[in-house]
Protein backbone atom coordinates (compact mmCIF):
# COMPACT_ATOMS: atom_id res chain seq x y z
CA UNK A 1 0.00 0.00 0.00
CA UNK A 2 1.34 3.46 -1.06
CA UNK A 3 1.85 6.23 1.31
CA UNK A 4 -0.46 9.28 1.27
CA UNK A 5 1.65 11.83 3.28
CA UNK A 6 5.45 12.18 3.23
CA UNK A 7 7.54 15.27 5.00
CA UNK A 8 11.28 16.09 6.40
CA UNK A 9 11.94 18.20 8.86
CA UNK A 10 15.62 18.83 10.39
CA UNK A 11 15.06 20.53 14.04
CA UNK A 12 16.90 21.20 16.95
CA UNK A 13 16.26 17.99 20.17
CA UNK A 14 15.97 19.99 23.75
CA UNK A 15 16.50 17.71 26.48
CA UNK A 16 14.45 18.19 29.97
CA UNK A 17 17.54 19.61 31.95
CA UNK A 18 18.61 21.81 29.27
CA UNK A 19 20.01 25.14 30.33
CA UNK A 20 22.36 26.74 27.71
CA UNK A 21 24.99 25.61 24.78
CA UNK A 22 24.61 23.42 21.65
CA UNK A 23 21.45 21.17 21.27
CA UNK A 24 21.46 17.87 18.86
CA UNK A 25 20.19 18.06 15.56
CA UNK A 26 17.44 15.40 14.64
CA UNK A 27 16.13 14.41 11.33
CA UNK A 28 12.18 13.18 11.96
CA UNK A 29 10.34 11.91 8.67
CA UNK A 30 6.35 11.67 8.98
CA UNK A 31 4.64 8.75 7.04
CA UNK A 32 0.94 8.85 6.86
CA UNK A 33 0.82 10.45 10.14
CA UNK A 34 2.96 8.25 12.25
CA UNK A 35 6.67 9.79 12.77
CA UNK A 36 10.68 8.43 13.45
CA UNK A 37 13.59 10.34 14.69
CA UNK A 38 17.09 9.92 13.54
CA UNK A 39 19.40 11.53 15.42
CA UNK A 40 22.18 13.12 12.99
CA UNK A 41 25.20 13.05 14.95
CA UNK A 42 25.81 17.11 14.82
CA UNK A 43 25.03 20.19 17.25
CA UNK A 44 23.98 23.57 16.55
CA UNK A 45 23.98 26.86 18.95
CA UNK A 46 19.48 27.40 19.44
CA UNK A 47 21.05 31.09 18.25
CA UNK A 48 22.36 30.05 15.35
CA UNK A 49 19.46 28.00 13.68
CA UNK A 50 17.41 28.49 11.27
CA UNK A 51 13.81 26.82 11.87
CA UNK A 52 12.03 27.45 8.90
CA UNK A 53 15.24 26.61 6.93
CA UNK A 54 16.11 23.61 8.86
CA UNK A 55 19.81 24.56 8.84
CA UNK A 56 22.45 26.08 10.65
CA UNK A 57 23.10 29.98 9.93
CA UNK A 58 26.96 31.45 8.90
CA UNK A 59 29.81 30.92 6.38
CA UNK A 60 32.40 29.56 8.39
CA UNK A 61 33.60 26.18 7.62
CA UNK A 62 31.98 24.26 10.40
CA UNK A 63 29.18 25.50 9.35
CA UNK A 64 28.90 24.61 5.75
CA UNK A 65 30.25 21.28 6.77
CA UNK A 66 26.94 20.71 9.21
CA UNK A 67 24.99 22.09 6.42
CA UNK A 68 26.68 19.92 3.80
CA UNK A 69 25.85 17.16 5.93
CA UNK A 70 22.14 17.82 6.10
CA UNK A 71 21.81 18.20 2.13
CA UNK A 72 23.57 14.67 1.62
CA UNK A 73 21.31 13.54 4.92
CA UNK A 74 18.17 14.50 3.20
CA UNK A 75 18.79 13.63 -0.33
CA UNK A 76 19.62 10.24 0.71
CA UNK A 77 16.01 10.08 2.67
CA UNK A 78 14.52 11.30 -0.69
CA UNK A 79 16.18 9.65 -2.59
CA UNK A 80 14.82 6.48 -0.36
CA UNK A 81 11.27 7.51 -1.00
CA UNK A 82 11.72 7.06 -4.75
CA UNK A 83 13.54 4.10 -5.00
CA UNK A 84 10.38 2.60 -2.11
CA UNK A 85 7.24 4.18 -4.35
CA UNK A 86 9.26 2.80 -7.84
CA UNK A 87 9.08 -0.67 -6.07
CA UNK A 88 5.46 -0.01 -4.88
CA UNK A 89 6.89 -1.10 -1.10
CA UNK A 90 4.40 -0.60 1.64
CA UNK A 91 6.16 2.46 3.14
CA UNK A 92 6.51 3.06 6.79
CA UNK A 93 8.31 5.38 9.34
CA UNK A 94 10.01 2.03 10.62
CA UNK A 95 11.04 1.38 7.44
CA UNK A 96 12.82 4.55 6.86
CA UNK A 97 14.60 4.41 9.95
CA UNK A 98 16.04 1.18 9.81
CA UNK A 99 17.52 1.55 6.66
CA UNK A 100 19.22 5.20 7.88
CA UNK A 101 20.54 3.40 11.08
CA UNK A 102 21.68 0.32 8.82
CA UNK A 103 23.26 2.18 6.03
CA UNK A 104 24.57 4.38 9.36
CA UNK A 105 26.00 1.43 10.59
CA UNK A 106 28.05 0.74 7.63
CA UNK A 107 31.98 1.87 8.66
CA UNK A 108 33.89 3.91 5.31
CA UNK A 109 37.15 2.72 5.33
CA UNK A 110 39.85 5.30 4.38
CA UNK A 111 42.18 3.09 1.37
CA UNK A 112 38.60 1.92 -0.17
CA UNK A 113 37.24 5.36 -0.73
CA UNK A 114 40.71 6.24 -2.15
CA UNK A 115 40.88 3.34 -4.40
CA UNK A 116 37.44 3.76 -5.30
CA UNK A 117 38.35 7.27 -6.39
CA UNK A 118 41.30 6.48 -8.17
CA UNK A 119 39.22 3.72 -10.43
CA UNK A 120 36.89 6.57 -11.17
CA UNK A 121 39.80 8.63 -11.95
CA UNK A 122 41.33 6.09 -14.30
CA UNK A 123 37.87 5.43 -16.33
CA UNK A 124 38.13 9.74 -17.12
CA UNK A 125 41.98 9.83 -18.38
CA UNK A 126 42.48 11.01 -21.39
CA UNK A 127 39.60 13.37 -21.19
CA UNK A 128 39.66 14.67 -17.44
CA UNK A 129 42.54 13.85 -16.08
CA UNK A 130 46.30 12.96 -17.55
CA UNK A 131 48.17 9.51 -17.39
CA UNK A 132 50.65 11.69 -14.72
CA UNK A 133 47.92 12.81 -12.88
CA UNK A 134 46.56 9.57 -11.95
CA UNK A 135 50.22 7.87 -11.23
CA UNK A 136 50.55 11.04 -8.52
CA UNK A 137 46.99 9.15 -6.94
CA UNK A 138 48.36 6.03 -7.00
CA UNK A 139 51.45 7.07 -5.20
CA UNK A 140 49.56 8.90 -2.82
CA UNK A 141 47.37 5.68 -2.20
CA UNK A 142 50.36 3.49 -1.77
CA UNK A 143 52.02 6.44 0.61
CA UNK A 144 48.69 6.52 2.92
CA UNK A 145 48.65 2.45 2.88
CA UNK A 146 52.14 2.54 3.75
CA UNK A 147 51.47 4.69 6.95
CA UNK A 148 48.34 2.90 8.08
CA UNK A 149 50.42 -0.18 8.52
CA UNK A 150 53.13 1.53 10.07
CA UNK A 151 51.36 3.70 13.05
CA UNK A 152 48.43 1.34 13.40
CA UNK A 153 49.34 -1.85 11.88
CA UNK A 154 45.80 -1.80 10.46
CA UNK A 155 45.51 -2.73 6.51
CA UNK A 156 42.79 -0.08 6.73
CA UNK A 157 40.76 2.16 8.85
CA UNK A 158 37.69 3.81 9.40
CA UNK A 159 37.24 7.80 8.61
CA UNK A 160 36.20 8.29 12.01
CA UNK A 161 39.62 8.28 12.85
CA UNK A 162 40.79 10.63 10.52
CA UNK A 163 41.84 14.02 13.21
CA UNK A 164 44.29 16.57 12.84
CA UNK A 165 46.85 14.12 14.98
CA UNK A 166 46.54 11.75 12.07
CA UNK A 167 47.05 14.41 9.18
CA UNK A 168 50.60 15.99 11.48
CA UNK A 169 51.69 12.22 11.87
CA UNK A 170 51.28 11.58 8.41
CA UNK A 171 53.45 14.27 7.45
CA UNK A 172 56.30 13.09 9.93
CA UNK A 173 55.95 9.66 8.39
CA UNK A 174 56.31 11.31 4.64
CA UNK A 175 59.37 13.03 5.70
CA UNK A 176 60.95 11.20 8.49
CA UNK A 177 60.23 7.50 6.78
CA UNK A 178 59.80 8.44 3.04
CA UNK A 179 62.46 10.99 3.39
CA UNK A 180 60.42 13.32 1.16
CA UNK A 181 61.20 16.67 0.49
CA UNK A 182 59.19 19.83 2.07
CA UNK A 183 57.02 20.57 -1.03
CA UNK A 184 56.54 16.50 -2.12
CA UNK A 185 55.36 16.17 0.88
CA UNK A 186 53.07 18.99 0.67
CA UNK A 187 51.56 17.69 -2.23
CA UNK A 188 51.31 14.06 -1.04
CA UNK A 189 48.73 15.60 1.90
CA UNK A 190 47.01 17.73 -1.11
CA UNK A 191 46.05 14.70 -3.14
CA UNK A 192 44.98 12.75 0.25
CA UNK A 193 42.80 16.08 1.30
CA UNK A 194 41.08 15.58 -2.09
CA UNK A 195 39.77 12.32 -0.47
CA UNK A 196 39.11 13.50 2.59
CA UNK A 197 37.09 16.53 1.56
CA UNK A 198 34.99 14.23 -0.79
CA UNK A 199 33.93 12.11 2.50
CA UNK A 200 32.91 15.78 4.55
CA UNK A 201 30.83 17.11 1.86
CA UNK A 202 29.28 13.44 1.35
CA UNK A 203 28.29 13.65 5.16
CA UNK A 204 30.38 10.86 6.22
CA UNK A 205 33.00 13.01 8.33
CA UNK A 206 31.63 15.70 10.45
CA UNK A 207 34.84 18.24 10.72
CA UNK A 208 37.56 18.53 7.96
CA UNK A 209 40.64 16.93 10.02
CA UNK A 210 43.23 19.33 7.81
CA UNK A 211 41.44 22.27 9.51
CA UNK A 212 44.05 24.16 10.56
CA UNK A 213 47.12 22.05 8.98
CA UNK A 214 49.03 24.60 6.55
CA UNK A 215 49.63 23.63 3.23
CA UNK A 216 52.97 26.35 3.24
CA UNK A 217 55.38 25.44 0.01
CA UNK A 218 59.16 26.51 0.66
CA UNK A 219 60.90 28.26 -2.45
CA UNK A 220 63.13 26.29 -4.30
CA UNK A 221 66.37 27.04 -5.85
CA UNK A 222 65.32 27.62 -9.44
CA UNK A 223 69.10 28.22 -10.45
CA UNK A 224 69.50 28.05 -14.65
CA UNK A 225 72.54 28.20 -17.02
CA UNK A 226 74.12 31.11 -17.86
CA UNK A 227 75.00 32.34 -21.39
CA UNK A 228 78.28 31.88 -21.09
CA UNK A 229 77.30 28.00 -19.71
CA UNK A 230 74.93 27.99 -22.38
CA UNK A 231 77.81 28.42 -25.50
CA UNK A 232 80.09 26.20 -23.68
CA UNK A 233 77.98 23.16 -24.06
CA UNK A 234 76.42 24.32 -27.52
CA UNK A 235 80.15 24.37 -29.08
CA UNK A 236 81.82 21.24 -27.18
CA UNK A 237 82.45 18.32 -29.32
CA UNK A 238 81.75 15.82 -27.63
CA UNK A 239 83.10 12.69 -29.70
CA UNK A 240 80.01 10.84 -28.22
CA UNK A 241 76.81 10.23 -30.24
CA UNK A 242 74.86 9.39 -27.54
CA UNK A 243 76.13 12.55 -25.53
CA UNK A 244 76.05 14.83 -28.76
CA UNK A 245 71.97 13.83 -28.78
CA UNK A 246 71.31 14.35 -25.68
CA UNK A 247 72.87 17.73 -25.32
CA UNK A 248 71.17 18.40 -28.42
CA UNK A 249 68.07 17.58 -26.98
CA UNK A 250 68.52 19.32 -23.84
CA UNK A 251 69.99 22.59 -25.91
CA UNK A 252 66.37 22.27 -27.87
CA UNK A 253 64.50 22.24 -24.55
CA UNK A 254 66.57 25.26 -23.21
CA UNK A 255 65.40 27.49 -26.54
CA UNK A 256 61.77 26.29 -26.24
CA UNK A 257 60.72 25.81 -22.42
CA UNK A 258 59.76 22.05 -22.96
CA UNK A 259 59.81 19.64 -20.29
CA UNK A 260 61.22 16.32 -20.28
CA UNK A 261 57.47 15.05 -20.91
CA UNK A 262 56.13 17.28 -23.02
CA UNK A 263 59.46 17.25 -25.80
CA UNK A 264 59.34 13.25 -25.37
CA UNK A 265 55.67 13.13 -26.49
CA UNK A 266 56.42 16.03 -29.24
CA UNK A 267 55.26 14.89 -32.46
CA UNK A 268 55.86 16.01 -36.37
CA UNK A 269 51.89 17.30 -36.17
CA UNK A 270 52.70 20.10 -33.52
CA UNK A 271 55.24 21.84 -35.16
CA UNK A 272 52.92 24.30 -37.48
CA UNK A 273 54.24 27.44 -39.90
CA UNK A 274 52.81 31.20 -38.95
CA UNK A 275 51.90 33.60 -41.36
CA UNK A 276 55.36 34.69 -41.62
CA UNK A 277 56.81 31.40 -42.31
CA UNK A 278 58.22 31.07 -39.10
CA UNK A 279 57.57 27.88 -37.28
CA UNK A 280 55.82 27.55 -33.74
CA UNK A 281 55.68 24.75 -31.35
CA UNK A 282 51.72 24.26 -30.41
CA UNK A 283 50.86 21.53 -27.86
CA UNK A 284 48.75 21.17 -24.46
CA UNK A 285 51.25 20.73 -21.49
CA UNK A 286 51.03 17.51 -20.01
CA UNK A 287 51.67 18.80 -16.59
CA UNK A 288 49.22 21.68 -16.17
CA UNK A 289 47.17 20.92 -19.70
CA UNK A 290 47.38 24.09 -21.16
CA UNK A 291 48.17 25.37 -24.83
CA UNK A 292 50.91 26.54 -24.81
CA UNK A 293 52.28 27.96 -28.27
CA UNK A 294 56.28 28.44 -28.68
CA UNK A 295 57.84 30.34 -31.83
CA UNK A 296 61.02 28.18 -32.80
CA UNK A 297 64.55 30.03 -32.31
CA UNK A 298 66.91 29.36 -35.23
CA UNK A 299 69.49 27.37 -32.63
CA UNK A 300 66.32 25.23 -32.22
CA UNK A 301 65.05 24.95 -35.52
CA UNK A 302 68.95 23.21 -36.73
CA UNK A 303 68.35 20.77 -34.18
CA UNK A 304 65.10 19.82 -35.84
CA UNK A 305 66.99 19.55 -38.83
CA UNK A 306 69.42 17.93 -37.62
CA UNK A 307 67.00 14.59 -36.34
CA UNK A 308 64.73 14.78 -39.21
CA UNK A 309 65.29 11.35 -40.41
CA UNK A 310 66.86 9.72 -37.41
CA UNK A 311 65.15 6.28 -37.07
CA UNK A 312 63.76 6.43 -33.77
CA UNK A 313 61.80 9.65 -34.41
CA UNK A 314 59.73 7.39 -37.78
CA UNK A 315 59.35 4.49 -35.46
CA UNK A 316 57.72 6.26 -33.01
CA UNK A 317 56.59 9.07 -34.26
CA UNK A 318 58.40 11.40 -32.24
CA UNK A 319 60.30 14.78 -33.59
CA UNK A 320 63.46 14.06 -31.49
CA UNK A 321 65.09 10.60 -30.61
CA UNK A 322 64.76 11.17 -26.79
CA UNK A 323 65.96 8.47 -24.20
CA UNK A 324 64.33 7.90 -21.02
CA UNK A 325 64.54 10.49 -18.33
CA UNK A 326 66.65 8.15 -16.30
CA UNK A 327 69.18 8.19 -18.92
CA UNK A 328 69.04 11.82 -20.48
CA UNK A 329 69.93 12.99 -16.48
CA UNK A 330 72.75 10.42 -16.04
CA UNK A 331 74.27 11.92 -19.33
CA UNK A 332 73.46 15.32 -18.75
CA UNK A 333 75.65 15.03 -15.50
CA UNK A 334 78.66 13.63 -17.78
CA UNK A 335 78.30 16.31 -20.17
CA UNK A 336 78.38 19.41 -17.19
CA UNK A 337 81.31 17.10 -16.07
CA UNK A 338 83.21 17.69 -19.78
CA UNK A 339 82.39 21.41 -19.43
CA UNK A 340 83.37 21.73 -16.36
CA UNK A 341 79.85 23.16 -15.19
CA UNK A 342 79.68 22.97 -11.04
CA UNK A 343 75.72 23.45 -11.55
CA UNK A 344 73.78 20.06 -10.95
CA UNK A 345 72.39 20.01 -14.39
CA UNK A 346 69.05 18.04 -14.64
CA UNK A 347 66.91 18.01 -17.50
CA UNK A 348 64.42 20.53 -16.08
CA UNK A 349 67.13 22.93 -15.94
CA UNK A 350 66.58 23.66 -19.67
CA UNK A 351 63.31 25.01 -18.77
CA UNK A 352 64.40 27.42 -16.19
CA UNK A 353 67.05 28.36 -18.23
CA UNK A 354 64.60 29.12 -21.25
CA UNK A 355 62.86 31.31 -18.59
CA UNK A 356 65.41 32.82 -17.41
CA UNK A 357 68.64 33.28 -19.84
CA UNK A 358 66.73 32.64 -23.22
CA UNK A 359 63.67 35.14 -22.71
CA UNK A 360 63.65 37.32 -19.50
CA UNK A 361 67.14 38.16 -19.39
CA UNK A 362 66.69 39.30 -22.85
CA UNK A 363 63.78 41.24 -22.43
CA UNK A 364 60.58 39.27 -23.22
CA UNK A 365 57.99 40.31 -21.40
CA UNK A 366 56.73 38.34 -18.55
CA UNK A 367 53.27 37.50 -19.62
CA UNK A 368 54.74 36.32 -22.74
CA UNK A 369 57.29 34.04 -20.88
CA UNK A 370 54.56 32.52 -19.03
CA UNK A 371 52.25 31.97 -21.78
CA UNK A 372 55.16 29.68 -23.33
CA UNK A 373 55.57 28.09 -20.50
CA UNK A 374 51.90 27.05 -20.32
CA UNK A 375 51.72 28.40 -17.11
CA UNK A 376 48.49 28.72 -15.40
CA UNK A 377 49.29 31.54 -13.29
CA UNK A 378 51.87 34.33 -13.56
CA UNK A 379 52.72 34.19 -10.43
CA UNK A 380 54.74 30.83 -10.97
CA UNK A 381 56.46 33.05 -13.80
CA UNK A 382 57.44 35.45 -11.20
CA UNK A 383 59.22 33.46 -9.40
CA UNK A 384 61.95 33.17 -12.57
CA UNK A 385 61.95 37.00 -12.38
CA UNK A 386 63.95 36.95 -8.84
CA UNK A 387 66.39 35.34 -10.31
CA UNK A 388 66.76 37.95 -13.25
CA UNK A 389 66.49 40.98 -10.39
CA UNK A 390 69.33 39.40 -8.28
CA UNK A 391 71.45 38.76 -11.62
CA UNK A 392 70.81 42.42 -12.16
CA UNK A 393 71.91 43.23 -8.88
CA UNK A 394 75.19 41.71 -9.38
CA UNK A 395 75.67 43.11 -12.66
CA UNK A 396 75.05 46.70 -11.45
CA UNK A 397 77.89 46.05 -8.13
CA UNK A 398 80.15 45.36 -10.95
CA UNK A 399 79.49 49.63 -12.11
CA UNK A 400 78.95 51.38 -8.55
CA UNK A 401 82.90 52.40 -8.59
CA UNK A 402 82.26 54.01 -11.69
CA UNK A 403 79.31 56.20 -10.05
CA UNK A 404 80.21 56.48 -6.18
Amino acid sequence: MLTKSFTLLFYLKKRSNYLKGKLPIYLRVTVDGKRMEVATKRECEPTKWNSAAGRVVGNKEEVKSINSYLDVLQSKVYDLHRKMVESETNITAALFKNKLVNDDDKKKMILEIFEKHNCDMASLVGTEYSKITLVRYKTSLEHTRKFIKWKYNLNDLSIQSLDYDFIAQYEFWLKAQRRCGHNATMKYLANFKKIVLSCVKKGWLGKDPFYGFKFAKREVDRSALSEKELENISLKDFNNVRLDQVRDIFLFCCYTGLSYVDVFKLQRSEVIEGHGGELWITIKRQKTETASRVPILPAARKILQKYENHPQCSVKDQLLPVLSNQKMNAYLKEIADVCQITKNITFHLARHTFATTVTLTNGVPMESVSKMLGHRNIRTTQLYAKIVDKKIAEDMKKIEGLYS
